[in-house]
């Protein structure tokens, strides 16, 4: 079993990230973009401890966010689950991530709060 990435780095966690995108199988559901929920769990590639008060060593979660919504707003994926692994494999490959968990929400379904896509990518395995 691997070892917990917790146990080695410390992790970022943005919750609730409210972005838009064109996502849906029928044309009239991309026709307009539509409020998704992101929720972002990341490994810096920097250990926490060897951070030394610097922004610099570590990933930038503001800047995380400001690339989620601008990645979403420029697609238009019929399914949420390619959303999902692209902006994962996205934001791993411009940042100092070596791990990256993400789930994205949608608010489509009249008799759910919500469905949801989760993936997990390894920069290691990239």
């Amino acid at each position: 079993m691997p070892a917990d990435p917790d146990l080695f780095s410390g992790r970022i966690r943005i919750e609730q990230l409210e972005v838009f995108a064109r996502v849906g199988v029928p044309e009239a559901e991309r026709a307009e973009p539509q409020r998704l929920i992101a929720n972002i769990t990341l490994w810096p590639a920097c250990n926490l401890r060897d951070l030394n008060d610097e922004i610099a060593r570590t990933v930038n979660y503001s800047a995380v966010c400001d690339e989620t919504t601008k990645f979403a707003s420029e697609t238009s994926d019929k399914l949420l689950e390619t959303l999902t692994d692209r902006l994962a494999r996205h934001l791993l490959k411009t940042f100092a991530i070596r791990q990256i968990t993400l789930e994205l929400r949608k608010f489509a379904l009249p008799d759910a709060q919500y469905a949801s896509v989760t993936v997990t990518r390894n920069a290691a395995e990239e």
